[in-house]
């Protein structure tokens, strides 16, 4: 987990391969690293301060990152690099990746399964492919914008629920030094789903709530604040899935939001009411 948003200025475009192509040799980086990853999973990783935590979470990062940023940098030699997972707002102009190495990171130190690596190319602020791998199970999401979302190539669609009450949903806590004012939110909103959803589902990471989603596990996921690598790959896959995106209050959803929504349609606008509360 980086603590220093490390980027690199685009420069002049190359002639690009097609997205499709670039989709699958993306997915084979992230692979890759995730294959790392997994060589370092087992035991738990014990740790009594903050900068002992920091640093084992960095050993992980740049395991991955050794991997991925010399094979995406050469899929897109001109994209911008973003792999600081905390950070959020717009990109400048141009092609960027945004990559999150170690999502559910903790949770790798911790030796829990719920952990992934992502990768997500933004053209012009847009999401326009994204990979998401998790190691343990082998499941590979991609999705293109226009292209659709799958699971290991088969297509993923969202849940036909219609009514709230019988959906499952989720989030995920907020950041430890998060603002004590979307802290004391994060609680309301869970405690309102709880009168309003069947089962209210809460752990990190985001990501993982989000593929789920694409895939009609769960009916709705929320999330207050965020950033971009937490997002931006699950939003693409909800959306190419059929789901729908906003923020909380059901309004158009942009990295700049300071909620976000994802879900069902039939489910959308109750998900929403419920939040708005």
């Amino acid at each position: 987990m980086s603590e220093t948003l490390q980027t690199t200025t685009p420069t002049t475009p190359t002639a690009p391969a097609t997205d499709a192509d670039l989709l699958a040799q993306t997915a084979a980086a992230v692979r890759a690293a995730g294959s790392a990853l997994t060589e370092r999973f087992g035991d738990v990783v014990r740790y009594r301060t903050r900068e002992e935590l920091m640093s084992a979470l960095a050993a992980n990062d740049n395991t991955a990152l050794d991997i991925l940023r010399p094979r995406l940098t050469a899929l897109r030699p001109e994209a911008g690099w973003v792999e600081d997972e905390l950070d959020g707002g717009a990109l400048p102009s141009g092609e960027w990746w945004v990559v999150d190495p170690a999502e559910g990171n903790v949770n790798h130190l911790h030796a829990l399964p719920d952990w992934a690596v992502t990768a997500t190319l933004v053209r012009e602020n847009q999401p326009v492919l994204t990979v998401v791998h998790l190691p343990l199970t082998g499941e590979t999401y991609t999705a293109l914008t226009g292209g659709g979302a799958h699971l290991d190539g088969r297509p993923l669609r969202v849940a036909p629920t219609a009514d709230l009450g019988l959906g499952i949903v989720a989030t995920s806590q907020a950041r430890p030094d998060e603002d004590e004012k979307v802290v004391r939110r994060v609680g309301s909103s869970i405690t309102a789903m709880l009168f309003d959803a069947l089962v209210v589902r809460t752990s990190v990471p985001a990501t993982l709530h989000l593929v789920n989603v694409a895939a009609g596990r769960i009916d709705a996921f929320w999330q207050f604040a965020g950033a971009r690598a937490d997002l931006l790959p699950g939003a693409l896959l909800v959306t190419e899935a059929g789901g729908r995106i906003s923020d909380a209050e059901g309004r158009p959803w942009t990295p700049q939001s300071e909620s976000f929504l994802a879900a069902a349609p039939g489910v959308h606008a109750q998900a929403a009411a419920t939040l708005s509360r």
